[in-house]
């Protein structure tokens, strides 16, 4: 009887030991799993901090970089309404003098040389303006557009045309809408210096939600490839986006360029109120 209560009470402590092993291996499993879990959450949001962290460092860069380059266009502006601007007006005033001491024999080339300087005197003040940020956002997005697309078409460089559809809706920042045209100005440049095009066309195509901006010319053309990475086409891509719009641009040989822009209406003016 004593060896058999002896044999008992050893099993019940060897039961006892082992429940209390597997629950000492239970506790412990349970705390390197908590541990684990911690332990990568933790991680995780130190990766999503250093991620958002370094997204924000590069929009403060490109925010910075577009600053710059527009304080630059205006300068440029500045100059050429103030010193080129003054010495074109200069000469149309000396040739204006002049007109009294022409003769017959060259009266043709001389209206013909005071028609270029007073074009010329023309195109620089309209280009002094196109750079200029202020007048840009006081003329409007649309206007804006309007007022390149006259110009491109006064000078004859080729057949320039300009379509909106639905209701024009205004931009809540101002800095957007000149981000969009200063897109849409690098296109425009391309295509009169190297795509050989006589028809350009932009539309405007406006939604509740978005706005679809497309620039199309009949010019030469070019291979994706060959261009993809270069400082005009990065350019136009890193201004869409900072004002988060969706930037595609496409061509072929002999097939013009196209390019699209969707420009997110309602969720840049939640933004800009947030920011208020």
């Amino acid at each position: 009887m004593v060896q058999t209560s002896e044999r008992l009470i050893s099993t019940d402590a060897q039961r006892y030991l082992l429940i209390y092993m597997i629950a000492v291996l239970v506790i412990v499993t349970v705390l390197i799993v908590v541990f684990f879990i911690v332990f990568q959450k933790r991680k995780n949001k130190l990766l999503l901090d250093k991620i958002k962290q370094q997204k924000k460092f590069e929009e403060t860069v490109s925010k910075t970089k577009e600053e710059i380059q527009e304080q630059t266009l205006m300068y440029i502006g500045q100059e050429l309404h103030d010193n080129i601007g003054q010495l074109l007006s200069l000469a149309s005033m000396q040739m204006g003098m002049l007109g009294v001491k022409i003769t017959a024999d060259i009266k043709e080339p001389y209206v013909e040389t005071q028609k270029i300087i007073k074009e010329s005197l023309g195109e620089v003040r309209a280009l002094s303006k196109s750079l200029n940020t202020e007048v840009i956002q006081n003329r409007g997005f649309v206007e804006s557009i309007k007022f390149e697309i006259s110009r491109l078409n006064k000078l004859k460089l080729m057949t320039a045309e300009f379509v909106i559809k639905g209701v024009v809706i205004p931009f809540e920042n101002p800095k957007d809408s000149t981000i969009l045209f200063r897109i849409l100005q690098e296109f425009i440049s391309n295509t009169v210096k190297h795509a050989d095009a006589t028809t350009l066309q932009i539309s405007l195509e406006y939604t509740p939600d978005e706005l679809h901006i497309t620039a199309t010319d009949n010019g030469i053309g070019f291979i994706m490839d060959e261009v993809e990475d270069s400082s005009g086409l990065l350019n136009m891509k890193n201004r869409a986006e900072l004002v988060e719009s969706t930037f595609h641009i496409t061509s072929q040989p002999d097939q013009g360029t196209k390019l699209v822009l969707r420009y997110p209406i309602v969720k840049r003016t939640l933004s800009t109120l947030d920011l208020l």
